[in-house]
């Protein structure tokens, strides 16, 4: 995506409905520059439609909360929500979910295991950050967005902030193996795009059979690194970008 379709895209993605003659007043372009955007782009094509008045809207909302995630979600909610929820009630809102979003629910390699772990992992992170307000904080398992073979979006689990979003691959392992922090940081870049310029995403690897692990990690064939933890020592991630053990 070049600035102009993703500035298009944040301005569609941040109103409830907008004509293409605002969106081109809005940010100084001619409208035949926007047109063609709005009908070229995959993400304008896949994750925007227009209604019957030619207002153009987003399908995922770039405002808190962000309305639409859901639907591309095996579960979706608030972090107070998530937190008040019995394990087996998440866990039967999450398969259900998973199944809407056509999530392959094969268990033979241990998946519902490691939702399980997952979830638990999340559950031991929030009384770790020393009082900081979550109220607003939203929180997804299992993203899900394949609209066309240009638009290709995962992440295990999603918290999302009132400045950042955090992108957390897990792995039940207690060892970094380069393939899998290649594939934590694979959709960071998609994910800037959706949440739009307002947003930080940051990618991590999460090893919740490791301990006192807390670390970066150079991404090949670039100068970029990525964080990688224990499950223990994930609220450090949340310190690092937030500060609220300053």
């Amino acid at each position: 995506m070049d600035l102009t379709e993703r500035n298009i895209f944040a301005v569609i993605c941040g109103n409830d409905g907008i004509k293409a003659k605002e969106i081109a007043k809005r940010l100084g372009l001619a409208r035949g520059v926007v047109n063609h955007y709005l009908y070229a782009s995959p993400y304008m094509r896949e994750l925007c439609y227009q209604d019957d008045a030619c207002r153009w809207h987003g399908l995922i909302r770039q405002a808190r909360p962000h309305r639409g995630l859901n639907d591309f979600c095996g579960y979706y909610a608030t972090v107070p929500e998530f937190l008040a929820q019995g394990e087996d009630e998440w866990f039967a809102q999450l398969t259900r979910g998973c199944k809407q979003i056509g999530r392959n629910l094969n268990d033979t390699r241990g998946l519902f295991h490691s939702f399980r772990d997952t979830a638990a992992t999340m559950r031991a992170l929030f009384p770790d950050l020393f009082g900081v307000d979550v109220s607003g904080w939203e929180i997804a398992f299992e993203l899900r967005i394949r609209k066309s073979r240009a638009i290709r979006i995962y992440a295990d689990v999603l918290v999302i902030t009132e400045t950042h979003v955090f992108s957390l691959e897990f792995k039940m392992k207690d060892q970094i193996e380069e393939e899998e922090v290649q594939q934590a940081a694979k959709y960071s870049a998609y994910l800037e795009i959706l949440f739009g310029p307002d947003y930080d995403v940051i990618p991590a690897l999460v090893l919740t059979k490791a301990t006192d692990l807390y670390t970066y990690v150079p991404l090949n064939h670039t100068s970029a690194e990525l964080p990688v933890c224990s499950g223990d020592m994930l609220f450090n991630l949340f310190d690092e970008y937030l500060g609220f053990l300053d």
